[in-house]
């Protein structure tokens, strides 16, 4: 999978969040619980597991995301971008001032052994 290059390099925080529903605009945050802080070395292996997504075919469900990484620069301003994953269409779609356009709607293995790694990341963030 690929994310905004220069986004990962300037990324010093990772917002984890349990999506509890569609953002009500195109480019809003998704709407949900922040569940975890990733910084350091957490985020970047997060980011790197991330970025090892193989590619899929899209899978038809009606976009139903579960979770959502935001990245953050040091000042913690706005998100330089936002990916809200569906594990059931294995479906990524991301946002943010830092995303282009081809990178907004992406699919991933969401079978493979790295997404499965990453929704276990996920899934440990909720007590």
């Amino acid at each position: 999978m690929r994310l905004p290059a220069e986004a990962v390099a300037a990324a010093a925080l990772i917002e984890v969040v349990r999506i509890s529903a569609l953002p009500a605009e195109p480019d809003a945050p998704y709407p949900g619980r922040v569940v975890a802080h990733w910084v350091g070395s957490e985020a970047a292996d997060a980011l790197g597991l991330i970025e090892s997504l193989s590619g899929s075919e899209q899978h038809r469900c009606g976009f139903s995301p579960g979770w959502s990484i935001r990245a953050y620069e040091d000042s913690l301003d706005l998100a330089l971008f936002e990916a809200a994953f569906c594990f059931s269409c294995h479906e990524v779609r991301m946002h943010g001032t830092a995303v282009p356009p081809a990178l907004t709607t992406q699919f991933f293995d969401a079978d493979g052994l790295p997404a499965q790694d990453l929704l276990a990341l996920f899934r440990a963030t909720v007590p």
